[in-house]
């Protein structure tokens, strides 16, 4: 999955211990806020950009022009394990 960009390595692995909701197969866990004791580990494939978008603004009569581009970052992540209280 693609997720903003962390700061970790290609092939190295990363533990999310903040889980909003989960499922154990039977049940699904909501958390209020988070899941307690839930866990989730994956391992960084890698890091790349997302396709360019354009920003353009313009004022009418006036001639006034200015366009832009913005390519977000992000992480590439497969997710190995998902643990459930």
């Amino acid at each position: 999955i693609k997720i903003p960009l962390l700061e970790a390595e290609p092939g190295s692995k990363v533990v999310f211990d903040r889980v909003l909701l989960a499922s154990d197969g039977k049940r699904v866990h909501a958390g209020k806020p988070v899941v307690e004791g839930a866990k989730v580990t994956a391992e960084v494939v890698r890091h790349g950009l997302e396709k360019k978008i354009r920003i353009y603004r313009f004022a009418r009569r006036t001639g006034f022009r200015r366009h832009a581009g913005h390519r977000q970052r992000f992480t590439e992540v497969k997710i190995a394990d998902v643990k459930v209280g």
